[in-house]
């Protein structure tokens, strides 16, 4: 239908029709706005949002709370440009729409509901009026108040949208790299300072996270890692700061940090977890511990998706001096070092246990017997036996694990 330049008036009897039409509205039965949710949803840009419960009621939300702006406006001045309504709600969610790394394709609700809604529309305008020269005007009137006030919105969060985005990609990230770096550095910047740049207070508990995205991980991967890890965690703040394309420095006010099921739901990204440590030395610490064992899983060939300091402080004592972890290696272990991964993991998980079978059986889910024979295996393969030299052999476990 062709619309109508945006000045045109409306006549007396039209803006009755279109007041009728808006009270219908207000008084929409509950498939009618079912109808709407569900095309607000359908878009291919709204697959991201569909799949996130509370990102997607906050969508919900701004588009019925667009269609009761419009006719509010209709009802008062009917067939005028509506003005676009950009609540406290909207730019929270363009917010968080773009620190989740989402564009402007995620404004696609808007565009599907206003298909369903002038549909909809429609069969109200049809059954206001029999006067086919009324209703080619209320039509046609209300056609482009639709028309111009959906694009109107989508024109303006789209540039909301745009400058989210490229102020996290650039100055916000500047600034915290910036603040950072002197607070990493124990520069005597002054706490309240930091703290205004890092929007992060530095008082407390904090531990460290470094996330590593393999090289096809896309970006936003690594941020649902890191929010799936703070919901495990239970905390809602955090530091982030990107130190490349597939790196970011994570900092959680928190002294237990559960990484739950992330490294199964995001097989893209590995996390490297710091201790705990409390108020500026803490933050400091916990960070280098972190990156400590971001090297140690970059040149490590286990397959291990997470690990923490406490696991690799070990490794990173030992391991420094690589010539001298293979030297010990070799020596120590021998012909077990080249042994399958079912033996060295019984031999693990022996002394994890205590050098108990039983308990070995169990953690492995197998049976005794086959445990003894692994066992007895591993010793056939060692220069030293495993009780003479429990220790040594264990420490060459651990470098073996973590090995280039």
């Amino acid at each position: 239908m062709n619309q109508l330049p945006v000045d045109t008036p409306v006549s007396p009897a039209v803006a009755e029709l279109i007041r009728a039409g808006v009270r219908a509205v207000i008084d929409a039965p509950p498939e009618w706005i079912d109808e709407l949710n569900a095309a607000a949803i359908s878009g291919a840009g709204m697959q991201p949002v569909a799949g996130d419960s509370p990102l997607l009621e906050v969508a919900l939300r701004i588009n019925a709370g667009n269609l009761s702006h419009w006719a509010a406006v209709n009802m008062i001045e009917p067939g005028a440009r509506v003005p676009v309504a950009i609540t406290e709600d909207a730019r929270a969610y363009i917010r968080d729409l773009a620190r989740r790394g989402f564009d402007s394709g995620s404004l696609d609700s808007f565009r599907t509901a206003q298909n369903v809604a002038w549909r909809l529309w429609m069969q109200i305008c049809f059954g206001l009026t029999d006067d086919p020269a009324l209703l080619r005007e209320l039509l046609e009137v209300t056609s482009t108040s639709i028309a111009q006030f959906i694009d109107d919105t989508v024109r303006e969060l789209a540039e909301l949208i745009d400058t989210a985005r490229a102020e996290l990609a650039a100055d916000t990230h500047a600034q915290r790299r910036a603040a950072v770096a002197l607070v990493l550095e124990g520069a005597p910047i002054a706490k309240d300072r930091a703290e205004r740049q890092l929007r992060y207070r530095l008082d407390g508990p904090h531990t460290a996270l470094v996330l590593i995205g393999d090289p096809s991980t896309p970006p936003e991967e690594l941020e649902a890692t890191c929010e799936s890890i703070m919901d495990a965690s239970g905390v809602t703040r955090r530091l982030v700061v990107v130190s490349g394309a597939s790196e970011l420095w994570v900092w959680l006010p928190t002294v237990d940090v559960v990484t739950g099921d992330a490294a199964s739901t995001h097989p893209g990204v590995r996390v490297a977890i710091g201790s705990a440590g409390d108020g500026r030395d803490g933050f400091r610490t916990s960070h280098f511990q972190a990156l400590t064992v971001r090297r140690l899983l970059r040149r490590s060939r286990s397959s291990r998706r997470v690990a923490r300091y406490e696991q690799a402080r070990l490794v990173a004592v030992l391991g420094d001096d690589q010539s001298a972890a293979d030297e010990f290696v070799s020596s120590t272990l021998g012909e077990l070092r080249g042994a399958d991964e079912q033996v060295l993991a019984c031999v693990r998980e022996w002394f994890a246990a205590g050098c108990r079978v039983s308990e070995t059986a169990s953690a492995l889910f197998t049976h005794r017997n086959t445990v003894l024979r692994r066992l007895a295996r591993a010793d056939s393969m060692l220069p030293v036996p495993l009780r003479e030299n429990a220790v040594h052999i264990a420490v060459a476990l651990e470098l073996l694990d973590w090995a280039a």
